[in-house]
C-alpha cells in the first residue's frame, strides 16, 4: 500500500493556494501567549468582536444543576432544520462565545440551522474540569430543550482549537452516560488531542503555556477528559476532521482520525495544503472553501434519519 500526505490532502484551484501563499507570507509566523504576563497583555488588546445583525440572544443553559451563559442564534428566514452547538477556540484560556457572533449568524441566515455557542469558563482563573463541565451542561440542555426551544431534536456539536478538543471530550462525556445518540455528527478544527505529552505528537506542543494554564495541576493528563486520544472511542457519532497540513498539531489530528476509525466511527478527515493553525478564520478563498465544506457536511447530518 503507498501512503503519502500528498495523497490526503484536499484539492483547490491553484488561485486559491497561491492566494492562500501570499496571505500567510506577509502575515509571519504567530504564537499564542507564553507566560501570565503575555497572557494579560493579550486579553487587554483584544477589541469587542463586530456585533452579528441581528444579534444573538444571551441565555442560560441549565441541566443537572448546572448553569453556563450560550448566545442563541435563530434563523431569519423560518423554522430551524437542526441545531449546532458551537464551542469556540482560544487555547482554554482566551476567547469568547461572541467572538463568533458573525460566523453564526451567517450560519444561521444561510444553512438554517440554529446555533448555540457555549461561554465556557476559562484558565487559569477556571482549569480543567470548568470547561468541559460546562460544555457538556449546555449539551444536555440541548438534548433536554431543543425539541420545544427550536422545533427540531436534529443536534450535531462542533468546535476550532479548544473548541474541537471539549467537542469530543463532551461527546465521550454524553456516550459514557448513555446520551450522546442525540447528536447526528460533530466538526473537529484542528484540535488538540494529546495534552499530557506521552504521544510524539504530544511531545511537539509539550512546552505550551496554555496546557500549563489548563491542566498544569493535573498529575496524570493521559485522562481522555483532558487527552481523548487515550479515550474509548466507540459508539461516537460520524465525524469532520479539518486540519491544515502545515499545522503543529497534523500528526495529533491523523492519530485521532485513525483511532476514531479503528473504533469503528465514521470520519471524514479534509487536510488542506499549506494551512496553519487556524486558518478557516482567515480570510482567504481556501478559508471560504473549508467553510462551506463544513456547512454542506453539517447539513447533510442533520438531515440524515
Amino acid at each position: 500500500m503507498r501512503f503519502a500526505l500528498d495523497d490526503l490532502l484536499t484539492d483547490l484551484p491553484a488561485q486559491q493556494l497561491d492566494e492562500a501563499r501570499d496571505f500567510y507570507a506577509s502575515r509571519g509566523a504567530r504564537r499564542g501567549p507564553d507566560n501570565p504576563e503575555e497572557l494579560a497583555e493579550a486579553r487587554a488588546k483584544r477589541s469587542a468582536p463586530p456585533p452579528a445583525d441581528p444579534p444573538g440572544i444571551e441565555e442560560v443553559a441549565e441541566a443537572d444543576g448546572a448553569r453556563v451563559p450560550v448566545r442563541v442564534f435563530t434563523p431569519a428566514g423560518g423554522r430551524a432544520r437542526g441545531v449546532y452547538l458551537d464551542i469556540h477556540g482560544g487555547g482554554f484560556y482566551m476567547g469568547s462565545a461572541a467572538q463568533g457572533d458573525l460566523r453564526n449568524r451567517r450560519l444561521a441566515d444561510a444553512r438554517r440551522l440554529a446555533v448555540v455557542s457555549v461561554d465556557y469558563r476559562l484558565a487559569p482563573e477556571h482549569p480543567w474540569p470548568a470547561a468541559p463541565d460546562d460544555c457538556e451542561t449546555a449539551a444536555r440542555w440541548l438534548l433536554a430543550q431543543a425539541g420545544d426551544r427550536f422545533g427540531t431534536a436534529r443536534l450535531a456539536i462542533g468546535g476550532d482549537s479548544a473548541g474541537a478538543t471539549l467537542a469530543l471530550a463532551t461527546l465521550l462525556r454524553l456516550r459514557d452516560g448513555g446520551a450522546v445518540d442525540g447528536f447526528s455528527g460533530a466538526v473537529l478544527q484542528f484540535g488538540t488531542y494529546d495534552l499530557s505529552a506521552q504521544t510524539p505528537a504530544g511531545r511537539q506542543i509539550a512546552d505550551e503555556y496554555f496546557i500549563q494554564t489548563y491542566a498544569g495541576h493535573v498529575a496524570d493528563r493521559t485522562v481522555p477528559d483532558i487527552s481523548p486520544i487515550y479515550g474509548d472511542l466507540r459508539g461516537l457519532p460520524p465525524t469532520l476532521m479539518v486540519i491544515g497540513s502545515a499545522d503543529i498539531v497534523l500528526e495529533d489530528n491523523l492519530a485521532m482520525a485513525g483511532r476514531l476509525a479503528a473504533a469503528g466511527n465514521r470520519v471524514d478527515l479534509r487536510i488542506y495544503p499549506e494551512a496553519p493553525h487556524g486558518f478557516t478564520g482567515h480570510p482567504t478563498a481556501m478559508a471560504a472553501t473549508a467553510r462551506d465544506g463544513i456547512e454542506t457536511w453539517l447539513l447533510d447530518r442533520i438531515a440524515q434519519p
